[in-house]
């Protein structure tokens, strides 16, 4: 296929494209229509549509380092979490995408197959979209599920004493952007960091604890952590009045190659584990009684949990620290700051 811009081809051309793509890489034909039809069966009882839409923007969301394919399957990713958190399966996306006009038609390629592949890896129906030309690339998926409202995790719900638990440990993308964005030199001087590196640039597969916890209402609560710990802490505070964390700082938290990376650069543990973001780690709140049989739960399928702190009757964030509890005042990541 001769390398053209997305310019030479136009856009009846690239919705071909689009349409032949989906079908080679998932044996499913695009829909050609205005709207989608999608048929929800009811067995006596209720089910609710979910929906959830998580901007892509290149200059933010993009490292330099990263690859179209890693922009088209993490733009899908980081929607995907935001349900999986919830407790709810997902089932159909329609992604709109914002392209330069200058763009070469392989770059095109590679960041579809991306976008294309990873919602195959979750027989995740791709329904169409829309597209325009923008001075960056965007990708802006509306992703879909069907539930019982029963059974959805929300973010109200924590009762103090609660335990606060998550399905991986913190630190691998704060050191990550740390490297990426403020180090200048060959990424091969740090390859002991290379987790941290791929965290970024290839986000780990979502976990699927929200889902077994939503099926036997397991959890109080629940937030995916893009945003970072700090953010997603104080996200859940302001869904339950008069709640706040104590967290413990110690190996169910902390991943190891934050830890030596803080150690070696001398950049503040607390820094990298509380403002990391884009993580998509899944927290969720517990009530002690049935702690036990989450862990086993979990366990029997595969999946991970660490416990790494507690609600408490108080609005403020603490830290346990070398048997000291200490407040932060961090605030994570937010847009236009």
């Amino acid at each position: 296929m001769k390398n053209n811009s997305l310019k030479d081809l136009g856009e009846v051309k690239l919705i071909k494209i689009i349409e032949e793509k989906i079908l080679e890489r998932t044996g499913k034909a695009l829909i050609r229509d205005d709207t989608f039809f999608f048929k929800l069966i009811k067995e006596n009882n209720q089910k609710t549509i979910i929906f959830n839409t998580d901007m892509f923007v290149s200059t933010t969301d993009a490292p330099k380092q990263m690859s179209y394919y890693q922009m088209g399957r993490k733009a899908v990713l980081m929607n995907l979490s935001d349900l999986i958190v919830k407790g709810i399966k997902p089932k159909g996306i329609f992604i709109s995408l914002g392209l330069p006009e200058d763009m070469e038609l392989s770059n095109f390629i590679e960041l579809l197959e991306g976008i294309i592949d990873y919602c195959k890896k979750w027989n995740l129906d791709y329904l169409g979209g829309d597209f325009n030309k923008t001075h960056e690339i965007i990708i802006n998926p509306t992703i879909f599920g069907f539930s019982d409202p029963l059974n959805i995790i929300y973010r109200k719900g924590i009762q103090a004493g609660d335990f606060l638990v998550a399905n991986s440990k913190f630190g691998l993308t704060g050191v990550g952007f740390n490297i990426l964005l403020n180090k200048k030199e060959n990424l091969n001087k740090f390859n002991a960091y290379k987790r941290a590196i791929n965290s970024v640039l290839k986000p780990q597969d979502i976990g699927l604890e929200g889902l077994q916890l939503a099926e036997k209402n397991l959890a109080t609560s629940s937030i995916d952590s893009s945003d970072g710990l700090a953010k997603s802490l104080r996200d859940l505070m302001i869904s339950n009045n008069y709640i706040g964390f104590e967290i413990e700082l110690n190996d169910n938290l902390i991943d190891r190659e934050a830890l030596k990376y803080s150690e070696e650069f001398k950049v503040p543990l607390e820094k990298i584990i509380f403002e990391g973001g884009e993580e998509f780690i899944h927290l969720f709140t517990i009530k002690p009684d049935n702690f036990k049989l989450v862990q086993s739960t979990i366990k029997e399928s595969g999946g991970k949990i660490f416990k790494i702190g507690r609600a408490i009757p108080e609005e403020k964030i603490f830290i346990i620290k070398s048997s000291k509890r200490i407040e932060i005042k961090i605030k994570g990541y937010e847009h236009f700051n």
